[in-house]
């Protein structure tokens, strides 16, 4: 009959404890989430610029457009767009930001056909790339009434089919209002980030003392790339005042990179299937993604196409690494492992969510769809997709480290005197294999054998026999461990191997064993111990280690006649 799993302390306290953590992060991230809208309202005041445009695509005019509803089908790169308004007459903010996206775009603007502003056309002349991303500009108070004009030359094929809300917002509360739009990627992105970046650097110290964690050193990786897309995706990053070419490859090489580490995260389980099917279709599947990676990075970097060309194509490979993962975590169920089966939920809910910002993606710049209001889904799945990693990767170093315990305790057993503790026959057996076949020269043999163990047993007992045995056990350990090896090889006899050869040193060893045969003997009572003991180095002409232990052998019962004479 199976035994019931015993409920310890131990795991009492880690319930409790992560107890209060759920419910101190339930109770404390709602306050700082309402803290950080509570002002929203008040500060998110605008001037909407949605209506009355006149817009010119390559020439074909509209009249009278309102953003909201407008689309702009089937341009390409080099496409110009000319859009025109008159701003109105007044408005009751001082220090005006005009706040409008643009999606990989040149963009000039004049005020009454004199120009303000100026982006991306000298990017664009030396064939880089401009990016996209929130832009604001400066627009003062004496703007009003005036014609606002919007040049527009795309630099890649259907970089957008709608145009985002365009808003004068006061200046002093534009990037405030922008980060607290996206209050949920900034917490999340910056969360990933500082968690990836202090676990990376913990696991590479980690790393040089153990494989196992390159697990955890997979998930820091993938946790920091993750949160640098998510800043940069949301546009929070703005607030460092970094160009948007420049967050646009940034956002590009954390989204192209992220496939890698998680890809090198699944290879423990493709060995624990040794499935060689699996196993090919897995290092295909790596393969291409480094290549892939590699050239469509380099590609960009050398302007011959850049990132946003070739988006698509690495959105398919990523949808077909997260099936790969779910079909992998599906046949490793089958072991019925819970770590795996935590990952498969993890890799589920990511998928949901990733396919769930991508139908948006593509809604949005293909078919005009306007963006969700819930922003950072794919962000929201990654954090619960590295937590469940984090408890994965948990659950399984500590059956590893169940193994490796009891592992190494049947070594141990293997190759250890029960009553002594100190090594066995076999064990020395082994040890003197290994100087065989090294061919060493430097080294000595000691046999030690322990006198009247028989009388004592007869007379005393065993357990007195037994204290004579450990405490024989111990002078020799003391003397001799930090010099080479000790074992028992059985009954009253004992052996060491040093790895020195030098007759000073083994006489002030001898001495100092001598030494602490008194002293044991003082310290514990009636034990009136002696041992007989007889060396050998390979110094001399004979080099075979069997002759060598066959003369210190010898040498050890010489020495045993004369105490018995004695």
């Amino acid at each position: 009959m199976k035994k019931a799993p015993q409920i310890t302390k131990t795991k009492i306290l880690k319930a409790l404890w992560l107890l209060f953590a759920l419910l101190s992060a339930l109770f404390w991230l709602p306050k700082i989430y309402n803290m950080l809208a509570s002002d929203l309202e008040s500060i998110s005041q605008y001037i909407s610029l949605d209506d009355s445009w006149d817009i010119t695509i390559n020439g074909e005019n509209y009249q009278n457009v309102s953003l909201d509803d407008f689309q702009f089908n089937d341009i390409g790169k080099g496409d110009e767009i000319t859009m025109q308004r008159v701003l109105p007459d007044s408005w009751n903010i001082e220090e005006g930001a005009l706040r409008l996206h643009i999606w990989q775009t040149a963009m000039r603007i004049c005020i009454d056909d004199e120009q303000v502003y100026e982006y991306g056309f000298d990017r664009m002349t030396d064939n880089k790339t401009v990016g996209s991303g929130m832009q604001f500009i400066n627009f003062p108070s004496d703007y009003q009434g005036k014609t606002l004009k919007i040049h527009l030359v795309l630099a890649e094929n259907r970089a957008f089919s709608n145009y985002e809300s365009i808003r004068i917002y006061e200046w002093s509360n534009a990037y405030k209002i922008l980060m607290t739009e996206n209050r949920i990627p900034l917490f999340i992105g910056c969360f990933l980030t500082i968690f990836g970046v202090v676990t990376l650097i913990t696991t590479i110290f980690a790393l040089a003392f153990s494989v196992k964690y390159i697990r955890i050193f997979c998930i820091a990786l993938f946790s920091l790339l993750m949160g640098l897309w998510t800043l940069c995706y949301y546009n929070v990053i703005l607030a460092f005042a970094l160009p948007l070419y420049k967050i646009s490859l940034l956002e590009y090489i954390a989204l192209y990179l992220a496939p890698l580490p998680m890809i090198v995260y699944l290879w423990e389980d493709i060995k624990n299937l040794n499935n060689k099917f699996i196993s090919i279709l897995y290092h295909a599947i790596f393969a291409i993604q480094v290549t892939a990676t590699a050239v469509m990075l380099g590609l960009h970097t050398f302007d011959i196409v850049h990132c946003p060309a070739t988006l698509k194509y690495m959105q398919i490979l990523i949808i077909c690494a997260l099936v790969f993962a779910i079909l992998v975590e599906l046949i490793s169920i089958r072991l019925n492992n819970t770590s795996n089966k935590l990952f498969l939920f993890g890799i589920v809910i990511v998928a949901c969510c990733i396919l769930y910002d991508l139908a948006t993606y593509y809604n949005r710049r293909y078919f005009g769809g306007t963006l969700p209001n819930i922003r950072g889904i794919s962000s929201i799945g990654i954090v619960i997709f590295i937590f469940i990693l984090i408890v994965s990767f948990y659950i399984s170093l500590t059956q590893k480290m169940m193994q490796e315990k009891e592992r190494d305790f049947l070594i141990k057993s293997a190759y250890t005197d029960e009553l002594t503790q100190i090594h066995n026959r076999r064990y020395c057996i082994e040890y003197m294999n290994k100087i065989r076949e090294s061919k060493s020269s430097d080294y000595t043999i000691i046999c030690f054998d322990l006198n009247n163990l028989k009388t004592v047993n007869d007379t005393l007992g065993h357990a007195k026999g037994d204290i004579l045995i450990k405490s024989a056990a111990d002078v020799i350990a003391k003397t001799f461990e930090n010099h080479g090896i000790v074992a028992r090889m059985g009954g009253d006899e004992f052996i060491a191997v040093l790895d020195t050869a030098l007759h000073e040193e083994i006489a002030k060893l001898m001495e100092q064993f001598r030494i602490n045969i008194l002293h044991k003997n003082q310290e514990v009572e009636d034990l009136n111990m002696s041992i007989a003991y007889g060396y050998a180095s390979s110094t001399i002409k004979e080099y075979d280690i069997d002759k060598i232990y066959q003369i210190a052998d010898d040498r050890m019962y010489e020495n045993k006649k004369k105490m018995k004479k004695a």
